[in-house]
């Protein structure tokens, strides 16, 4: 069945084939057509980016990129980054938790969700850098396009692009008066609606106002309370002002807002429990052969205020002057951000297995850059300073409750070395039952926090310029300083847990503490047994203390490259880049600290168009060395009953690649693309944990030489047809077909839950999607009506695998992709 659905899909992407996704669209792809264009062969991707801070034609930028218009992001109905998966190769954006994305580029992810870090993919607006906690995933409102940059852009974009750059644009305000709404429903109550309107206010000043709100009640129903998740509750502004001062001179302001209100992210449990006997333990070790499907396991969730939310705003003031050598841009941005996520931990809604996590933030940042640019016949150079402030403030927490407790006493084997159950609370609280007196140990909950305050800033000057060595030749030389200086704190408290503190408290006072020696013959004492009722178990170190660090680093990134044009339409090149991360910490482990990240990127690559053959084709080879890199990993705990936490491992990594692009435009009215990478990414060294062994103590494998995940092939194939004359407009068919090879598996990745288990599903599996979408549009302009259906297949996959839990409490869960939606569309333009 997958291998006819796969067959039939690509059957019906060739049949209809398109424009590809990831590569430099064709020109007329930028808005919808309602005849087909005459397009000439020599103006595919002629498409104006901004990649190396100036405006280019894509196809003369000697880096690989892949560009995604506003029509593509419309096709298949994206709302956000994340949606864009399997169709841009290479790029994986993870959107299940909306307030902490992660992002993944060329096999290169910074997994860590704290403040302490950042993402070596930087994501920016309009050239204003998203720290991941705030702007980084917020709904796409009014784009122009989505540039994305592969490979290390240290030198063009500054820190945190070790990876690469994702450039969103948005559209600006114009001289003519416009707008347009559009409004889409669909299945699981999908209600999504947006609308734009210009106005030139005069000769010199222009506003335009954008907002969009997306909601649906969700695809998956928790099983006891009916309480829908995966639902969507975002609404977003967007508001420019654009003055021409004089005719050299033009000031922008502009005003993005974004809210988010979600329930949490979805741990879908994987052990059959009852669904009565909320007492009931799940069984330990959990053995993989009994674990649900997690695709078609109940729903449990008993996160007290489980949630997701987000409140972004950001302000942008940009001033623009014309010399007669060059420009001058001065660029501000302030932004206020604050977020909270809370979600259920263990994928169960049983007493004796709960555990709820969460992160709770807020911060604001500060940006100003100068630059100066300017083109002769010689050279083509831009130069510039930047500033960049963060405050952020952090708390993590952790809720259980003390029948959680006695199943880690249980499971961790550490009860039986004191009371004959293997329990602790269970066990005195059965003491003071049987004895009939009014004390209850049992049923109190827990709650453990570490909180943390960042102070960030960072300064560069860089300068890159475009040597116009022959009419054919160029060789670009550019140079970045970056200054970086990060405080950070720990604190952790005692733990809250007031219900049991009062019944200590009148333990204590009533003399029954004292017993402890002869309740466990002699095993514990008054003062252990204190210890157990009151310390931390899940944030253990540091208690009470403030524990800061203060780091500063520095860092050059150059970059090399020469591109020479053979003829008008074919371009090769050959690049040296340098990209850079800073240095950062640990949330949750006090004191913890790790060095930047750096890698060196070469790269060959050629950009051509064949015009008696209307068709477009670009390739590059790479290969790159990545030191330092920052990955989260699971560290179990060896004392007490502590639970096995998130920490950050320093490994390094190599890999080669190939990029293809290719566009074909056989017909008028079709257009065909494919958009392929290869990757070969291997750990250079690398000390991975991989659980616990027979006393307690950590294991950490070498697992140097050994396959990263990322999977060697991804693919996307795209296409159009447009028929005329349809109802006095025109009919577009839109397929897009993506597909990501299985990951690759080491030697840690199970107990990492990355790769493949002997489950009853597969972790790790080759993912698929199908989207299809037909447009109607009026022959004038103003009208137009679309149906589309995302993943018609219905191909869903265990995108990961939550191990906290299961190494403790015995409690893994999955995370799932979404299942096929449909919608239609109605859009109205003026």
């Amino acid at each position: 069945m997958r291998l006819f659905q796969h067959r039939l899909a690509a059957g019906i992407v060739c049949a209809l084939a398109a424009g590809s996704w990831g590569a430099a669209p064709l020109a007329f792809a930028q808005d919808t057509a309602t005849e087909p264009p005459a397009v000439h062969a020599t103006e595919l991707g002629k498409v104006t980016v901004t990649a190396q801070s100036r405006s280019q034609e894509a196809q003369d930028v000697p880096i690989a990129m892949a560009i995604v218009s506003a029509r593509r992001l419309g096709d298949i109905a994206a709302t956000d980054l994340s949606q864009t998966n399997l169709f841009v190769p290479g790029l994986v954006v993870d959107g299940s938790d909306p307030t902490q994305p992660t992002y993944r580029l060329r096999g290169i992810e910074t997994s860590d969700f704290g403040i302490g870090t950042d993402s070596a993919v930087g994501v920016y607006v309009n050239g204003v850098y998203q720290t991941r906690s705030g702007g980084a995933l917020m709904a796409l409102n009014d784009i122009a396009r989505v540039e994305v940059l592969k490979g290390p852009q240290g030198t063009l974009f500054g820190r945190n692009t070790a990876a690469g750059a994702i450039s969103i644009i948005t559209n600006e305000p114009t001289d003519q008066f416009e707008g347009n709404a559009r409004i889409r429903l669909g299945e699981y109550g999908r209600r999504y609606g947006d609308a734009l309107l210009n106005v030139p206010v005069n000769q010199d000043l222009a506003l335009r106002l954008s907002v969009l709100d997306n909601q649906s009640n969700g695809y998956l129903r928790e099983a006891v309370t009916g309480q829908h998740y995966g639902k969507d509750d975002e609404w977003g502004a967007r508001a420019v002002a654009r003055w021409q001062v004089t005719p050299d001179s033009t000031v922008h302001l502009s005003w993005d807002h974004d809210r988010l209100k979600q329930p949490s992210r979805m741990d879908i449990g994987l052990i059959p429990l009852s669904a009565t006997d909320l007492y009931q333990r799940a069984p330990f070790p959990a053995d993989p052969a009994t674990w649900y499907n997690p695709i078609h396991a109940p729903y449990f969730n008993d996160a007290a205020g489980a949630r997701e939310r987000r409140q972004y705003n950001g302000w942008t003031l940009t001033f623009d002057h014309a010399f007669d050598w060059g420009s001058f841009t001065s660029t501000t941005n302030y932004a206020a951000y604050n977020i909270s996520h809370v979600e259920d931990g263990d994928g169960t809604n049983h007493i004796t297995t709960h555990l709820d996590t969460g992160v709770i933030s807020d911060g604001r940042t500060l940006y100003q850059e100068f630059k100066l640019s300017g083109s002769n016949e010689h050279v083509d150079w831009v130069s510039g300073a930047s500033f960049y402030s963060e405050h952020a403030n952090q708390t993590s927490l952790a809720t259980v409750n003390t029948d959680t407790y006695d199943t880690l006493a249980i499971n961790s084997g550490l009860g039986a070395q004191f009371t004959p159950d293997g329990t602790l609370f269970h066990y005195f609280d059965s003491l003071l039952q049987a004895f009939h007196l009014p004390y209850r140990l049992l049923g109190e909950p827990w709650t453990e926090t570490v909180s943390n305050k960042g102070r960030f800033s960072a300064w560069a000057v860089y300068g890159d310029a475009i040597w116009h060595v022959t009419d054919k030749f160029n060789l670009t030389t550019g140079l970045r300083y970056t200054r970086d200086r990060k405080y950070f704190d720990w604190y952790t408290p005692v733990r809250y847990a007031p219900g049991l503190d009062k019944t200590v408290a009148e333990l204590d006072a009533a003399g029954i503490l004292d017993l402890a020696p002869a309740l466990t013959g002699g095993a514990l004492s008054a003062d252990a047994l204190r210890a157990i009722l009151t310390r931390n178990q899940i944030f253990p170190n540091a208690v009470g203390q403030l524990v800061t660090r203060d780091n500063r680093w520095s860092d050059f990134s150059p970059r090399l490259v020469a591109d020479y044009h053979f003829s008008e339409d074919v371009m090769g090149y050959a690049s040296l880049a340098k990209g850079y991360k800073a240095g950062g910490y640990n949330g949750v482990q006090p004191g913890s600290q790790f060095a930047p990240e750096k890698v060196w990127n070469a790269e060959v690559g050629v950009k051509s168009r064949f015009p008696e053959q209307h068709l477009l084709l670009n390739a590059s080879v790479y290969h790159y060395r990545y030191t330092d890199k920052q990955t989260l990993v699971v560290v179990p705990s060896t004392s007490g009953l502590g639970v096995p936490s998130y920490q950050v491992s320093n490994t390094s990594q190599d890999a080669t690649g190939l990029d293809l692009q290719v566009q074909w435009q056989p017909l008028a009215q079709l257009q065909l693309g494919f958009n392929g990478s290869y990757i070969d990414s291997k750990y250079a060294s690398a000390r991975v944990p991989a659980g616990l062994d027979s006393n307690g103590d950590a294991v950490y494998l070498n697992v140097s030489g050994q396959p990263v995940d990322e999977p060697k092939f991804s693919y996307s194939v795209t296409g159009d047809y447009t028929w005329p004359g349809v109802a006095g407009g025109a009919l577009v068919f839109h397929a897009s077909y993506g597909y990501r090879g299985r990951m690759r598996c080491n030697d840690a990745s199970v107990y990492q839950g990355k790769c493949a288990l002997p489950t009853n599903f597969d972790l790790g599996a080759a993912q698929q999607r199908t989207d299809l979408r037909v447009d109607w549009n009026a022959r004038d302009g103003h009208w137009g009506l679309g149906a589309y259906v995302n993943n018609l297949f219905d191909q869903r996959y265990v995108s990961g695998l939550g191990t906290i839990s299961q190494s403790v409490l015995g409690t893994p869960y999955a995370y799932v992709t979404p299942p096929r939606m449909w919608g239609v569309e109605a859009r109205y333009k003026f």
